[in-house]
């Protein structure tokens, strides 16, 4: 039969026809263990291929060497959801002329899809393909689980090559992507470190603080009116968030609640609560760990979705719309509720949306869960440094000291007081962190703007200034 298999990625790039000025795209299901995107860039920098866009979904402190080619001229702009601290420090420090674009986790497929974004060649990192580029996540020594951030590359990218360090005989069963959108297929000895690409397993929180911040988040959604059949939810990886769904495990199987699905990045926590019966089906557009990986394998309930699937608001319908409840962190939130994951406390880029802004708008109730204070400094400020949610999407922070409820909810707020739960106004919490606190310093910004946040619905939400040097 025929192949599309190729012997090099330096000859799919040739056979790609990618010229300067255009834009690769990469996905970040093997997060900080991925190889592809620092293998495939390194080829095409050798080619002499210059002034490239590249479209990630997200990156991580591993593609630092990403630096580099901005300051040799071979990348020239980035559109990402998420970039770790590593890069995003010398990009805060003014390393590129352009702006990041940052977009959300449904906002990237969106754009994709659309043709506001496009893309010229995906380089596709698969844990098992076969010749023709049936591929997936599921199976082989690298295997991450879903593979829902990169097949809207797959469907709207104009070249599609498969990289691959597991190569199987045609047809593999089961696939994420197939053949259909795949142009070219490489076999290499490894596509990433399966030890960064997944933890064996994802803890929760043993701290004293965040146990009662995960307690009281549990008792939010237990008394807002939306726990009860048919229940949805989804959690993020942190150890508060996994105590919160701990309780609410517990809280479910009490009252004998059983819910539609859980959503997500899912963990190994959240398998749980579907082996234990509290939702039907997951729907994991990513996998954070062992356990869930082989669920994902094994379970027909656990269910993998694309990124437009999961969050997209341009399709006929998203996931993300029939959410009832999503716990989410930040870094920064102020007395209007607008949420900052993008900065760290000095300014510097250390995150991104990702489906943060995504899930919060689409959700029922969004509840933030973070700490009263950090490294001495309040977590309630009057402004913050970077909207990446807006407030009018967010309906309760949870902390330590008290439940702060946004005012348009007054509903969930008497539902609280009544439950006994420790309502504060959110003023009055900026006040109760600061008098342990002291009053932070205002942070200076610089003059010239490196990332854009772009919104979900794709308009421009904040920009984020360099840091000046010391």
């Amino acid at each position: 039969m025929s192949t599309k298999v190729v012997k090099s990625i330096r000859e799919a790039i040739g056979l790609s026809g990618l010229k300067d000025g255009m834009t690769v795209s990469f996905h970040h299901h093997l997060r900080n263990g991925d190889h592809v995107l620092n293998i495939v860039m390194a080829e095409i920098a050798g080619l002499g291929i210059r002034d490239l866009t590249v479209n990630a979904s997200s990156l991580f402190d591993i593609h630092q060497p990403l630096a580099d080619h901005i300051r040799n001229g071979v990348v020239t702009a980035i559109q990402t959801d998420y970039m770790a601290a590593g890069l995003g420090k010398a990009i805060s420090r003014g390393l590129m002329e352009k702006p990041v674009q940052f977009r959300t986790h449904g906002g990237r497929p969106s754009d994709i899809a659309s043709g506001n974004t496009p893309i010229d060649v995906a380089f596709i990192a698969a844990p098992s393909a076969d010749p023709m580029g049936n591929c997936s996540g599921k199976y082989g020594k690298s295997a991450c689980g879903s593979l829902g951030y990169a097949i809207p590359d797959a469907m709207y990218a104009r070249h599609v090559v498969v990289i691959t360090d597991n190569l199987v005989p045609y047809p593999l069963l089961d696939w994420s992507i197939p053949e259909i959108y795949v142009d070219a297929v490489v076999s290499v000895d490894a596509i990433g470190d399966p030890a960064g690409i997944v933890s064996g397993t994802t803890r929760i929180t043993r701290d004293p603080v965040g146990l009662v911040m995960a307690s009281y988040a549990a008792r939010v959604i237990e008394h807002s009116g939306l726990l009860a059949d048919g229940f949805s939810f989804q959690t993020g990886a942190g150890g508060a968030s996994l105590a919160a769904a701990g309780f609410l495990k517990d809280i479910m199987l009490a009252k004998g609640v059983q819910g539609s699905f859980g959503l997500g990045g899912i963990t190994g926590y959240m398998v749980d609560m579907l082996q234990a019966g509290c939702f039907q089906s997951l729907l994991d557009v990513q996998c954070f760990d062992l356990k869930a990986v082989e669920s994902i394998r094994s379970d027909p309930r656990h269910q993998e979705i694309s990124a437009l699937h999961y969050a997209s608001p341009t399709q006929r319908s998203a996931v993300v719309d029939s959410l009832d409840v999503v716990i989410l962190g930040a870094t920064e939130i102020d007395t209007d509720f607008n949420v900052n994951v993008h900065t760290d406390s000095n300014g510097y880029i250390m995150g991104g949306s990702g489906g943060h802004s995504d899930t919060a708008a689409g959700a029922k109730l969004a509840m933030i869960i973070a700490p009263m204070f950090r490294a001495r400094l309040p977590i309630v400020t009057d402004r913050v440094t970077c909207i990446s949610t807006p407030g009018r999407d967010i309906d309760v922070l949870v902390t330590q000291g008290g439940i702060a409820v946004n005012p348009k909810n007054g509903e969930l707020c008497r539902r609280l007081r009544d439950a006994g739960l420790p309502v504060i106004d959110i003023h009055d919490l900026k006040a109760k962190a600061e008098s342990m606190t002291g009053t932070p310093r205002r942070l200076t910004k610089g003059d010239r703007p490196v990332a854009q946040v772009i919104g979900r619905d794709g308009g421009l939400l904040d920009t984020i200034y360099n840091v000046p040097e010391a």
